[in-house]
């Protein structure tokens, strides 16, 4: 089976997430808390540096932008060229010189090897059939200094959360999806299975930070927008403890060679 074929491309429904991903509390919450371990990390290069940096299915390109104003050499690749369009056109609009690469991550290892400080790779692996061969292949890109920025979506959420919701029969149909393309992920991932993954590669954790541990539990989902400043300092301040970063539906992951 050709992976790479199954793999999911948003072209169908650009437009759509960004509206629904970006365009919420949840999307803002999202933002401003990756933004907080992508600053931490960068501090941990040599001060000064100009880093080359590849934005691993980087879609419309909200982090990399960040990057480039900050001075960084930034490469965005992603499968969907309505994506690319898009984080093209914004990063034109504020005067940014980004590279453009429309191909799958698989096929960037060969030309590319070794090249970057820095690779990020957000929200990729919930919807690739074959979450190993990305991940090697981010491996052969980085350089042997090099370091990964991983985010995904977590299976022990969305069972926590769909459970409470009262949805047995989802969950105990393991959470499959009835309906395709939608912004429900093909493959939530199980938290161990990455770890193992990363481990088997020789990656070496350095960090791990939950992403909305708290937003999407709550049950009065006003409280979202009116108590927004509120629910984010709390967020800031339990995202690097247990047991809510296993519970979080995000994980983000800080790994080094």
């Amino acid at each position: 089976m050709n992976s790479i074929a199954t793999d999911r491309n948003f072209d169908d429904i650009t437009n759509k997430f960004a509206q629904n991903i970006y365009g919420t509390t949840k999307g803002r919450i999202r933002e401003i808390m990756v933004w907080r371990e992508i600053e931490s990390l960068l501090n941990s290069f040599r001060v000064g540096k100009r880093l080359t940096i590849l934005d691993a299915g980087g879609g419309q390109g909200q982090l990399a932008h960040k990057l480039a104003k900050l001075g960084h050499n930034v490469t965005i690749c992603d499968i969907s060229p309505q994506m690319l369009d898009m984080a093209k056109t914004n990063a034109e609009a504020e005067n940014l010189s980004l590279d453009y690469l429309n191909c799958s991550i698989q096929a960037l290892a060969t030309d590319f090897a070794g090249q970057f400080d820095l690779v990020i790779c957000h929200a990729v692996l919930e919807w690739v059939s074959e979450p190993q061969l990305i991940l090697a292949s981010l491996k052969t890109l980085l350089k042997p200094d090099g370091r990964l920025s991983l985010m995904f979506y977590n299976y022990h959420a969305l069972l926590f959360k769909t459970v409470t919701l009262g949805n047995f029969g989802y969950a105990q149909a393991g959470l499959n999806k009835r309906k395709k393309k939608t912004l429900s992920p093909d493959y939530p991932r199980n938290p161990d299975d990455v770890y193992q993954w990363l481990a088997e590669l020789n990656f070496h954790i350095v960090n791990k930070t939950g992403i909305r541990v708290f937003h999407d539990y709550l049950v009065d989902k006003s409280k979202q927008q009116t108590h927004f400043d509120g629910l984010l300092q709390l967020e800031q301040r339990f995202c690097h403890q247990e047991p809510y970063i296993s519970l979080a539906r995000y994980i983000h992951v800080i790994a080094t060679l």
